[in-house]
């Protein structure tokens, strides 16, 4: 009784905050208010409480709503109701990766007969995902700084759900190019589609790792801030984007293997094309690096949150 007691009086805690969150965000839109009404009620629904394996898979729904309410309102904010809304999420990499697979349509084949279109419409949609996670993640927790008077949201929960919009927003506007120049007999159906997918995941979890990272990094030290878009841009021809690593000679191949991204675009290579090899996929490499950024960021994160002063 004193447990559910308490869990009462701290879910009543949480909604003395929510209206004094709506009350203090009445300049936004109304769309934005709501949404914000919404995360409240997120907050507050669970107040019974449980344990063992019921308590789990409650928890996580109301991890999963959070997400989604967090998700919603990243949209509303950032693309809003204006013009074509929220078709920006992937009308917007859709257009610049068009715009470079259209600069390499005169080109010759990339050896053993892979077309330079879907060759650099894979390479420059997925790291775009890369790039958008990383660079968004500067600023991410200032942007979001009310959220954190809500006591289920967390910093994690504010990256993951902006991970999200940035990895769907790629992988449709990816889908939707590499259909349109199939449709025009310049690429085929993917010659490994799980290989494909496997890949994209493992960018994901990398970039999402890495804006764990910056994310805390860049909360007290704007030095650091500066330098993220600059460091993106220089990734760009390193990345392994638009070459394979079986053109370069040595010994800058072998330097080029110990970058996870470089594997990462070997892997999505050999998924997309049939004449694409898998000599230098590795990966357990890539995991083993995923894995050790997440915990760091997620130390990081953590670290972070003690130091952040909610006015």
């Amino acid at each position: 009784m004193a447990y559910v007691c308490g869990r009462f009086c701290l879910a009543s805690f949480d909604q003395a905050h929510c209206f004094l969150n709506l009350y203090a965000s009445r300049v936004y839109p109304f769309d934005v208010a709501f949404l914000n009404w919404r995360i409240c009620m997120t907050m507050i629904s669970d107040v019974s409480g449980s344990t063992g394996d019921r308590g789990f898979w409650r928890g996580l729904k109301v991890q999963a709503n959070v997400i989604g309410a967090l998700l919603m309102r990243e949209l509303h904010t950032r693309y809003g109701r204006d013009n074509i809304g929220y078709l920006w999420i992937f009308l917007e990499p859709m257009t610049l990766a068009g715009a470079v697979a259209l600069l390499h349509s005169g080109g010759s084949s990339h050896g053993m007969s892979i077309h330079p279109v879907p060759f650099s419409i894979l390479g420059y949609t997925i790291f775009i995902m890369f790039r958008g996670m990383v660079t968004r993640a500067d600023g991410a927790l200032e942007a979001n700084m009310p959220l954190l008077y809500h006591r289920r949201v967390t910093i994690f929960d504010m990256m993951f759900a902006r991970a999200l919009l940035e990895g769907a927003g790629t992988i449709v506007s990816y889908a939707v190019l590499i259909a349109f120049v199939m449709v025009l007999g310049l690429a085929k159906f993917p010659a490994r589609p799980l290989d494909l997918l496997v890949g994209i995941g493992l960018m994901f979890w990398f970039s999402f790792a890495i804006s764990l990272l910056i994310c805390a990094w860049t909360h007290d030290n704007r030095l650091v801030a500066r330098f993220v878009h600059p460091i993106t841009y220089i990734l760009m021809p390193l990345s392994g984007a638009f070459y394979q690593l079986a053109w370069i000679p040595e010994p800058y191949r072998t330097w080029l293997t110990w970058f996870p991204i470089t594997t990462i675009f070997e892997l999505l290579r050999y998924g997309q094309f049939q004449v694409a090899k898998n000599t230098y996929v590795n990966v357990p490499y890539v995991i083993g690096w995923s894995l050790l950024l997440t915990y760091a960021g997620l130390v990081s994160i953590r670290a972070t949150r003690r130091r952040v002063h909610l006015n």
